[in-house]
């Protein structure tokens, strides 16, 4: 039986890196779900793909994370498709209006503290989030949030007897605790939403872990280092990433986390998926690392998160959970008992 893979956020960067380096190795075994908000985009990355991989399975599920009732259609689509999912890749993330500290930026660049300052963002980089449709903040919704109520949703398919399934996150050397509160998950009170929600994302896959690991989930965090995407060009004008881009690419010599594009970055990624579950740390994330002559390798360092912090943080996002489904109109409801009746009838 083919291994169902489904990636959020599959239509370009790390995640469509990582479709093709699947398809390179195991494109006779796999069935790929591509999810993603943008359906002209992902027919575009499905095209590419296909082209080549000829004889490849690539499926498209249109799925905005960031939208609960996106979610829960996109879950019930997912169970009318497949009896059981092997891997779950959770890419899709969002940094809206990232605000640089210039004079910080320039004075990091040219000290002992560059790769950290590019690294970590850590004293030079705020964002603006906003309240999403469904009055949730923006960026936590989305790469988080949405992502729990996915899992949530596919227990069925991920959760079988004598079946073993993984959730990988693409998460960040971004995710700092002090950027964390857990009197606001949300993070509506702060200015690094991004660093919250990925640490969030850390939290929650130990958590998983420890609920979850009984019944065959396995989850993983990864950090594909400082990669150039669509995410990262967005935080400075196109003119200063053309005049700094040849200084990064003189640091990535004496650098292993500057992978910088979209196939090194995967790296992480890739890599676990060869790896018995089973064997792998729960307390560790898998960074993508690339040496100064241009090798990828994966290597595994220890993450700064606590038991208790994570279970408080997973009853939080139960709690959310019920909210928001009481949240749901009768017309949401109504439209997925349908599309429940279609998946028992199929």
């Amino acid at each position: 039986m083919d291994n169902v893979v489904l990636v959020t956020g599959a239509n370009s960067g790390i995640g469509l890196a990582l479709c093709e380096r699947l398809l390179s190795e195991d494109e006779g075994q796999l069935r790929l779900c591509l999810a993603c908000r943008n359906m002209q985009r992902a027919e575009a990355a499905r095209a590419a793909l296909l082209n080549s991989h000829p004889k490849a399975h690539v499926d498209l599920l249109h799925l905005d994370v960031g939208s609960v009732r996106s979610v829960l259609s996109a879950a019930q689509e997912v169970k009318s498709r497949y009896n059981q999912l092997d891997y779950l890749y959770l890419n899709a993330g969002i940094m809206p209006n990232p605000q640089l500290d210039m004079k910080a930026f320039f004075k990091g660049l040219f000290s002992s503290n560059v790769v950290n300052m590019f690294m970590t963002g850590e004293g030079l980089l705020t964002q603006q989030d906003v309240l999403n449709s469904d009055g949730l903040q923006e960026v936590f919704a989305t790469n988080l949030f949405g992502h729990f109520l996915l899992i949530r949703e596919l227990e069925p398919v991920l959760c079988q007897t004598n079946h073993t399934s993984r959730v990988v996150w693409t998460s960040s050397s971004n995710a700092r605790r002090s950027a964390f509160r857990l009197d606001d998950i949300q993070h509506r009170l702060g200015t690094e939403p991004y660093s919250s929600s990925k640490y969030a994302s850390d939290l929650l896959s130990l958590a998983l872990n420890r609920h979850m690991n009984s019944q065959g989930l396995y989850s993983s965090v990864i950090c594909p280092g400082l990669v150039m995407t669509n995410l990262t060009y967005g935080i400075l004008p196109s003119f200063f990433w053309t005049l700094i881009m040849p200084i990064m690419w003189l640091i990535r010599i004496f650098t292993n986390t500057f992978t910088l594009t979209p196939y090194s970055g995967a790296e992480a990624l890739h890599w676990l998926f060869r790896q018995r579950p089973e064997s792998l740390d729960s307390r560790a994330k898998y960074h993508s690392l690339t040496s100064g002559l241009g090798t990828n390798y994966t290597q595994l360092r220890q993450m700064d998160i606590d038991d208790k912090m994570s279970e408080d943080l997973y009853v939080k996002l139960l709690e959310l959970e019920k909210v928001v489904r009481g949240g749901l109109t009768e017309e949401d409801e109504d439209l997925l008992a349908h599309k429940q009746y279609l998946n028992h009838t199929d």
